[in-house]
């Protein structure tokens, strides 16, 4: 039996774990105040940013949905994973060699996952696939990219490849490569048949299917042959632990820095499509892979573009976007036949701050965007874009134009297309707006109108809903209204946020005071810069400096950590010892005092402490450092930050301020025993310990507030 993994490995790996890299690929993050980052939750349905990163810190928070942890708790929520197979995911993306720790203590060789390994399985498949187009028997594959006005270079980048007839050419090159029959199933690349596994992909170009890191996950391929087996045009890898059909989006690897960029994406329907835009300079263009368009794909998407500019205030719909001609927007390139109309209904069904910025855009001749290229340049892939028409005024219309509205038999027919399409908006503050639309396009009364529309919303059982209202916990398994909607609190995020919804109902618990605030002020601190603290001052404060239940708690578990951390001590390790001594029911507590933003100057206003802990911070909210770009970190960057004065002065008052009020309590209880006591020895003796404290009391407020104390 493998032994665990050697505890020295796991923090070599949180060491060079690179949390803003690993977060950001998918999640779009902007900086939200010293060395912090915000974004939209990975783990829940979220319109109002609520996640929180501090990677000097290298931990996360979603004040949402109450997830957090560090970057192995991160991969672990992201990939579904364990954490065992979340050390060894990160210690094969930065190349660092696990050693397990046998019964007697020895070591044991690195064993990489089974994710690890199906991950390596679909790199070496990538490489056999583009090794092969270069072969005489992928004339007909090249011929076909090459028809497609696609360049040997082009397809190259896109990483085309070639899967060659025969039997098992694939299975017995990734044998030779080290590779079990197993993994090869698993990976989606190979099938079990009656004589023995076969290549799941014969004699068909290839396309690599990428997450927005690069990884491949998976494949689709195009039929070349009039004598293959498989009759489908495109097939994609099957559904395996990697590669899920319905959350993945082909080109997302290249365009993804685009999207965040001018919070725009468009949507094609397949891999030429995808390459066509590209090279036609819209850069921002995605496919989905054998599925149509939906919620888990429009997810990934609003976790790109989201704009959170206005703070609380709810901005939905196309807005401006600096340096862009064109407004944010999702575009979507149906054709404009039967097919494309029933597309475009069927993203109705979509989330309606989403759909208040979809377009469709759909070319003359209903032409595909790679066929455009091709009949009319690049240029005219541009114009399609840039004419694209939002999704309501496309499906609406279309259904309107059908009719010939000079005749009242063509007006009540219109009106009898259109009010379903209308009905299915479930954004009630558009409703009225395109109910108006449509009864001024077809000249009738708008009465008329609204009676067809208010009837088949009840037949259709349309919800309202208002995209212009944030929505923080709509959660999976969670409706923002208070009801269940599957009852299904195995989802983590789920059952958070029932309960912060419980702790935020009810009404026999608030705090907000200054004792309150000062306590959780020390504690952030102490969790994020605990170098800011001194070690004599602290060495005074005792479990009676707190008087909030969950920071006497944290305390205790501080004390238990062994205290303030040493200088040389890791930052992930401190805060790990810190989760660990507290235990399951601080972790969330300590998670959201390491990302709560402290009330001090930013980090380039301080003196050579900018970016000490994760690199400084660019204008665009990157990072400079190397680090940064190859996800190592120097060993000076994985320390405790160093603390400026500003930290310390702030770390001093806060601590100042906890004695005092301890001072406080203890003369007061010390003075209202002495009242019971009768004049002799032992009333004087216990004076004489009140007028101490009260001159310790005096001596600290001089640290903070001078001599101009009373």
């Amino acid at each position: 039996m493998v032994g665990m993994i050697a505890k020295e490995d796991i923090e070599k790996v949180r060491a060079a774990a690179d949390l803003y890299d690993i977060v950001s690929s998918t999640v779009a993050l902007k900086v939200a105040g010293t060395g912090a980052f915000v974004g939209l939750c990975p783990f829940h349905d979220e319109k109002t940013p609520s996640f929180s990163v501090r990677p000097s810190l290298g931990v996360w928070h979603c004040f949402g949905c109450g997830l957090g942890g560090d970057v192995f708790g991160y991969v672990e929520h992201k990939e579904n994973i364990d954490f065992r197979e979340a050390v060894e995911l990160l210690a094969d993306k930065y190349h660092i060699e696990l050693h397990r720790v046998n019964d007697s203590g020895g070591k044991n060789e690195h064993h990489g996952s089974k994710r690890a390994r199906l991950l390596e399985a679909n790199e070496e498949a990538q490489r056999f696939f583009v090794s092969q187009i270069v072969t005489p028997e992928a004339l007909a594959a090249r011929k076909l990219l090459g028809g497609r006005n696609f360049s040997q270079a082009e397809s190259e980048r896109f990483g085309c490849g070639y899967a060659p007839q025969g039997w098992d050419n694939l299975v017995r090159y990734l044998a030779g490569k080290g590779f079990t029959q197993q993994e090869m199933i698993d990976a989606g690349l190979a099938r079990r048949g009656a004589r023995g596994i076969y290549d799941y992909f014969r004699g068909r170009v290839t396309w690599p299917i990428r997450d927005s890191t690069g990884r491949t996950l998976g494949f689709g391929a195009r039929k070349l042959y009039e004598d293959d087996t498989v009759n489908a045009k495109y097939i994609n890898t099957p559904d395996t632990q990697l590669y899920h059909k319905t959350q993945v989006l082909y080109g997302i690897d290249l365009a993804k820095a685009n999207i965040v960029k001018k919070r725009q994406v468009v949507i094609v329907e397949g891999y030429t499509d995808v390459m066509a835009c590209h090279l036609a300079g819209i850069d921002t263009a995605v496919a989905t892979c054998g599925t149509a368009f939906g919620e888990e794909h429009a997810k990934i998407i609003r976790r790109l573009i989201s704009d959170d500019s206005l703070g609380a205030i709810q901005l939905v719909g196309p807005l401006k976007v600096d340096g862009q001609s064109l407004s944010s927007r999702i575009v979507f390139t149906f054709d404009g036949d039967a097919a494309g109309q029933k597309a475009a209904i069927h993203a109705f069904g979509l989330d309606s701050a989403f759909l208040s910025q979809t377009f469709v855009a759909v070319a003359d001749n209903n032409l595909d965007p790679c066929d455009l290229r091709i009949q009319q340049g690049n240029e005219a892939v541009h114009s399609l874009v840039k004419k694209a028409k939002p999704l309501y005024d496309f499906v609406i219309d279309t259904a309107i134009n059908r009719f010939d509205t000079s005749y009242t038999t063509g007006q009540m027919g219109a009106v009898k297309a259109a009010a379903p399409l209308i009905a299915q908006i479930r954004d009630r503050s558009l409703l009225d707006i395109y109910t108006r639309k449509a009864t001024r396009r077809i000249g009738v009364d708008l009465d008329i109108m609204r009676r067809e529309v208010d009837q088949a919303r009840r037949q259709l059982h349309v919800s309202d809903d208002d995209a212009y209202v944030s929505k923080r916990y709509n959660v999976n398994g969670y409706d923002p209204n208070g009801k269940n909607r599957e009852n299904d609190y195995a989802n983590p995020a789920a059952k958070k946020a029932l309960q912060h919804r419980d702790a935020a109902d009810q009404s026999y618990f608030r705090v907000d005071d200054a004792v309150f605030v000062c306590e959780q002020q020390f504690m952030a601190v102490l969790i994020q810069v605990p170098l800011a603290i001194d070690p004599n001052a602290f060495a005074q404060l005792t479990l009676g400096d707190f008087m909030t239940p969950v920071f006497r708690t944290l305390f205790q578990a501080i004390m238990a950590a062994d205290g303030l951390p040493h200088e040389d001590t890791p930052q992930g390790l401190w805060l790990h010892k810190l989760t660990k001594a507290g235990g399951p029911m601080l972790e969330q507590v300590i998670n959201e005092l390491a990302v709560m933003p402290l009330p001090l100057p930013g980090e380039d206003s301080q003196n050579g402490n900018a970016g000490s802990a994760s690199g400084s911070l660019g204008s665009d909210g990157g990072r400079n450092t190397d680090a940064s770009k190859t996800g190592v970190n120097n060993s000076e960057e994985v320390r405790l930050k160093t603390p400026s004065d500003e930290e310390r002065r702030y770390a001093s008052e806060l601590t100042v301020r906890l004695l005092d009020v301890g001072y406080m309590r203890r003369i007061g209880s010390a003075k209202r025993e002495m009242a019971k006591l009768a004049d002799g020895e032992e009333k004087i003796k216990l004076l004489g310990k009140i007028t101490d404290m009260e001159t310790a009391r005096k001596d600290l407020k001089t640290q903070v507030y001078g001599n101009n104390v009373a």
